[in-house]
């Protein structure tokens, strides 16, 4: 089995969690711009982490055979603190980069006018850069918060099917098939998705637009969660091919549309990033 996780925060997880992955069959990630967990006080914050994504995180990855990308954007969260707003003019810099092969996450956290007005500008960023959008969808009123996200999307005049809209359930993925974008779907062991759902809307509607995700972030939550929804898969019937579509050539297919996927990148690099390296303490001798 060889995996793609479309979403998931490793800034959060350890050294242990990407040894795990790649035992799964982790092979390649995306990782999404995320908001900090306190606020930030500051525009500089966001300089800080974004380098950070797209340096010393994807160094980490590669040391276990990962190769890692991101996502940049301003998260729906943090569009409503007036200190975090002004990084939409520093956007521009990082989307051109190698490796970010999307804008986000972007969309709605509280449905704000604040928010609305964070989301219309990143998706007008998305075709200035010739990028597709990934979307979060509110954890409240989803329903309505979906619609209003479809609405908007058309009105700026993106093609849904270079955006993925995320942290779907058996309440919304209808609404965003109709409108022929892509459907992402977060993984949890306690809320949003669970592999048993998951399994029972692929039967449902197929497997095409599809993108599952664990989303793993400093919360609870699995990184592991994609392998065990492969796994169910098979349980449930589905084949090899079917699993491999959409773990792997479904997100290989929508990052695609950047133009800058790494998968042909080396990422077996045993040496430092900006003099660090994952490494603690000198290397055991054999004792004589």
């Amino acid at each position: 089995m060889r995996i793609f996780d479309p979403h998931i925060h490793m800034t959060s997880r350890t050294t242990d969690d990407y040894e795990a992955m790649h035992a799964a069959g982790v092979r390649a990630l995306v990782e999404p711009a995320f908001w900090l967990g306190q606020p930030r006080t500051s525009v500089g914050s966001f300089v800080d982490y974004f380098d950070g994504l797209l340096g010393w995180e994807r160094f980490r990855a590669a040391q276990f055979g990962i190769v890692h990308h991101a996502t940049i954007g301003l998260n729906p969260k943090e569009a409503n603190d007036p200190r975090c707003t002004p990084v939409l003019d520093l956007l521009p810099r990082y989307l051109d980069k190698d490796g970010v092969v999307a804008v986000g996450e972007t969309g709605f956290d509280s449905m704000t006018p604040e928010e609305e007005h964070v989301f219309v500008r990143q998706l007008e960023l998305a075709g200035e850069h010739d990028l597709p959008v990934l979307v979060h969808t509110p954890h409240r009123d989803k329903a309505a918060g979906t619609r209003r996200t479809l609405d908007l999307i058309a009105s700026v005049g993106v093609a849904p099917g270079r955006v993925v809209v995320d942290h779907l359930n058996e309440t919304t993925v209808d609404l965003v098939d109709d409108a022929g974008a892509w459907m992402g779907f977060s993984v949890y062991p306690d809320t949003k998705m669970d592999e048993d759902r998951m399994v029972r809307i692929l039967q449902r509607r197929g497997l095409d637009r599809v993108l599952v995700n664990s989303a793993a972030d400093w919360g609870r939550s699995d990184p592991l969660k994609t392998a065990k929804t492969g796994r169910a898969m098979l349980a449930a019937g589905f084949t090899d091919d079917d699993v491999d579509r959409v773990l792997w050539r479904n997100p290989v297919e929508f990052y695609g549309q950047s133009g800058r996927l790494l998968l042909e990148e080396e990422v077996t690099d045993a040496g430092t990033y900006a003099g660090n390296s994952i490494q603690r303490g000198e290397p055991a001798t054999a004792q004589g």
